[in-house]
């Protein structure tokens, strides 16, 4: 079945090479950004908060990778043959504390607080950026006509 599979996909790969159409536009050649243009250097600068809220994300991410399998396995361990149902249920008790402390950590600390002063920058930072899109598209539409 796997060598059906593979014949099937090279099959298709090697016929579209051979017939499809080979016209190199600007448009064709250029980076695809999730739909959007690619305006600007890849080098511009972001805020803190952007990464801090990634790496918040990805920490109570991790916890529920964490806490499925534990879902999972708790009845059997719980069970009379492994006599391990306090040890079980107070090991995750401990864990989601530890979890809770840091998120109050985090909220107390202000990575949350989107107050007036964050809602200010990002509003400059959209506004600088429609800035630099309305000017590429009337580079591109101006370069277009030219040509």
């Amino acid at each position: 079945m796997f060598v059906v599979a593979a014949g099937f996909a090279i099959t298709f790969i090697g016929l579209s090479q051979l017939v499809g159409q080979r016209k190199r536009t600007r448009t064709k050649l250029m980076p695809y950004e999730c739909g959007k243009d690619p305006v600007g250097s890849a080098r511009e600068r972001f805020s803190v908060k952007f990464y801090l809220i990634a790496m918040l994300f990805i920490l109570f991410d991790i916890e529920v990778i964490f806490l499925v399998p534990w879902a999972v396995v708790f009845r059997r361990l719980s069970a009379p043959a492994y006599g391990l149902s306090n040890v079980v249920f107070f090991e995750m008790i401990v864990f989601i504390a530890l979890l809770a402390a840091g998120l109050i950590y985090v909220i107390k600390k202000g990575a949350f607080d989107w107050g007036e002063t964050a809602r200010r920058e990002a509003e400059a930072e959209g506004r600088v950026l429609e800035k630099k899109i309305a000017s590429a598209r009337f580079q591109a539409s101006s370069s277009s006509k030219a040509a």
